[in-house]
């Protein structure tokens, strides 16, 4: 039987891994993608990771696997179906048939952003099109860009951008908010923000680049002259697993503070998939690393 099974190679996986190998727990990273790395393999530049400025999202995942080689890190391929408490600890069902015990399991299946599922989305992802203003806003400093959303996400990332962007779109489908009124006043305040409300985002267009937003509006199709495109319009946690094992908040994503602790005893979760306010590259390794400690504690007490 294992220390402990940590679900996903993600940052927030490969830190975990990392500090596991560290600590010399018996342990396994389990990954059902083709690579190591989770969303940021889809990022074509990471400008806020410390002491790693402008590096690419893939080349940054390939250090954190290099680094997990380097230490020893025990990873294995297969896609998880079933958690099951037992006994004397955890059983983790793969897709394959087989069954892995351990005494505890981290669960790092991250999340993934809601899509606005129209044309162009897909093709400009990474390039013009973005889920994280934190992440990307700077690349569009000076430039026209949209956010679409109406929640605190979308207006506090309109807010972001409003400081560095020559001008801001913000396109809700709605007339009024999810978000906090306070920070709505502020977006209203702000010189170069327009609201572009009761719009639907149709079509994304460009050659090569982004070029423009179009929207349906009441009064009929409008396209807006952007260069960057911000999609905020909610995250979808990978906590399918851990449905009926674990509290869950009502978004779905796990309900665990910085210890990463779940409500079952021996179940951890860090990264995107777990309640929090920032979700970026240098919190969910953070997560990893404070999970493996919480594990060792908890394994020193059984």
């Amino acid at each position: 039987m294992l220390d402990t099974i940590i679900i996903g190679a993600g940052p927030a996986g490969m830190a975990a891994g990392i500090y596991a190998a560290r600590a010399e727990l018996s342990h396994l990273v389990l990954e059902c993608g083709l690579m190591s790395g989770g969303q940021i393999i889809n990022t074509s530049e990471v400008d806020n990771y410390p002491g790693l400025k402008g590096i690419g999202g893939f080349e940054l995942a390939m250090k954190f696997r290099e680094h997990c080689d380097q230490c020893n890190v025990q990873f294995q391929d297969g896609k998880v179906t079933e958690v099951k408490k037992e006994d004397d600890g955890f059983s983790v069902v793969l897709e394959n048939g087989d069954s892995l015990l351990a005494k505890t399991v981290l669960f790092a299946t991250g999340a993934k952003h809601r899509k606005l599922e129209i044309p162009g989305e897909a093709e400009f992802s990474g390039s013009g099109v973005s889920y994280c203003a934190t992440c990307d806003g700077a690349f569009f400093r000076g430039k026209e860009v949209a956010v679409v959303g109406g929640g605190d996400v979308a207006i506090e990332d309109a807010l972001f951008l409003a400081r560095i962007c020559k001008k801001v779109y913000l396109v809700h489908r709605r007339d009024e908010f999810r978000a906090a009124k306070t920070l709505v006043n502020r977006l209203r305040a702000c010189e170069n923000v327009e609201f572009v409300l009761k719009a639907t985002p149709v079509r994304i267009a460009g050659n090569g680049k982004v070029e423009a937003l179009v929207v349906n509006t009441e009064s009929g199709e409008r396209e807006l002259p952007v260069s960057g495109v911000f999609v905020a319009v909610g995250m979808l946690p990978n906590t399918e697993l851990l449905k009926g094992l674990v509290s869950l908040d009502e978004a779905g994503y796990a309900m665990a503070g910085e210890d990463c602790k779940t409500s079952l005893p021996g179940v951890f979760a860090a990264g995107d998939l777990r309640t929090k306010h920032l979700r970026q590259v240098v919190t969910a390794a953070a997560d990893g690393a404070s999970a493996i400690y919480e594990i060792e504690a908890f394994l020193n007490n059984q």
